[in-house]
Order: C-alpha cells, then structure tokens, then sequence
C-alpha cells in the first residue's frame, strides 16, 4: 500500500484502530474519523506514526451527511487522494423486546451504520481512482441475526445487499467494494452495550471456542485494500471464528 491513502471510520478504537495501524505497516497515509474519544484517537495516530506514515485525525458525527462529506474533502485537501474507504463505524444497543426499541435509536443506527456509509461512498467514490477499493464493515449478525441485536442486524443486512449492488456499479469505473463480516470481536462495543453475563461468553460457541481480537481481523482489510484481491469485487469475507455465513 506504499503510496496510498485511506479514510477509515471508527478509527479510534478497536477494528478500525487495527486497520489502521495494518495499512500503515503496509506503507499507507490514513485519515482517522471518529466520533469524540480524543485521547483513544490520538493513541491510534501514534501507533500510525511510529510506522513512519501521516495520520489526520477527524472528529465529528458520522449521521450528519455534511460531515461525511467534509471527511472526503479534508482527506484530498490533506493527503492529496483517495484511495481506499473504509466504513466500519457502528452503533448497536441490546433490547430483549422490540417495544423497548425507541424510534430515535432506530433512527440512530440506521444513521450511523447504514447512512453514513451511503453518504461517504456517494462523495467519496468519483474522486477515487482506478484500482481504487472500498470496503465496507458487515458482521455475521447479517446471516445469523441474534432478536437482542435485532436493528443492528437489520443494518448489517442492508450494508451486505448495498455492497453486493454498489460492486456492479463501481467497478465500472475501476474501484472495487467488498465487505469483511466479522464474528464474535473483543471491542470496545462489546462491554459497552452488552450485560455482563452475556459478554463473559462472548465467542465461545465458535467453533475456534473464543472471541476473536481486532489484529485477527485486519489482514483481511490489507487484502481486499491492495492488488493481490484484484480479481474480487461484491464479496463479503468472513473472520467468524469458524461460523459460516449461512
């Protein structure tokens, strides 16, 4: 990735930290979008630089669609071009019951998740060159969707079919889009939105038998980021653990 630039979002922490820091051992400058976790964003921009690569950091609300496009703009005014877009920002809340789902957090799930990334591929991809990639953050809860996590799962779903679709479209201009699916993930969302009970099993029925880590994920962003997956478009890779996207 020696010569490239890639926007991620959700940077600050977690899978996209990991990604982060993986492009920048690959070579690539990136621009950082994240919400308001100043410290955790800076910790990732020195992780960047240690490697000898730029990292811009971005805060602000990935559901405003100005802000999507501000990102965008920010990225060819810093770093000159555009070539990879990562869209793995996420919202998720856990409810046992669909009357506990209030209409302003399906409006914000939908926001973050689903819009967002909308908004940041319609501006992002005419700038992008040819070979250029993106890559879009689904999950296995799109395949095999937990009732808890029902409007998350909703937006993973729709992020599969957007990506299928977007592929067909984008390649014609030589930029290819596919999606990682990850299973069972230690990030910080975890322990923030789930009951504890739940996350002292978390990933253990995959059947590796344990929850993943954000560095186990990343290498198939390097992948699908560079040419060696230059015959791969409209895919959705899975890192589950072993569990199948069926």
């Amino acid at each position: 990735m020696k010569g490239k630039v890639a926007l991620i979002t959700g940077g600050d922490s977690g899978i996209g930290r990991a990604v982060a820091l993986a492009f920048a051992r690959e070579g690539a400058d990136v621009l950082v979008s994240y919400l308001n976790e100043h410290e955790d964003a800076r910790d990732t921009a020195r992780l960047v630089e240690a490697e000898g690569r730029r990292c811009i950091l971005i805060a602000g609300d990935l559901t405003k669609e100005r802000h999507c496009a501000h990102l965008v703009k920010k990225c060819m005014a810093e770093l000159g071009q555009l070539d990879v877009l990562v869209n793995n920002a996420a919202h998720q809340r856990v409810r046992e019951d669909i009357g506990d789902i209030s209409s302003a957090e399906l409006d914000r799930t939908f926001r973050t998740n689903f819009h967002a990334m909308f908004h940041l591929c319609q501006a992002a991809l005419p700038l992008m060159p040819k070979g250029g990639a993106i890559i879009n953050v689904a999950s296995i809860q799109a395949y095999q969707p937990s009732p808890n996590l029902l409007v998350y799962a909703a937006t993973k779903g729709a992020i599969v079919t957007f990506t299928k679709a977007l592929s067909e479209m984008a390649i014609k201009k030589g930029v290819r889009v596919n999606a990682v699916a990850p299973g069972p993930i230690w990030t910080p969302l975890i322990p923030s939105t789930m009951p504890k009970k739940k996350t002292r099993e978390f990933g253990k029925d995959t059947p590796i038998g344990r929850v993943g880590q954000p560095a186990e994920v990343a290498p198939a962003f390097v992948y699908l980021a560079t040419k060696d997956s230059s015959y791969v478009t409209g895919e959705v890779m899975a890192v589950t653990g072993g569990r199948t996207l069926s």
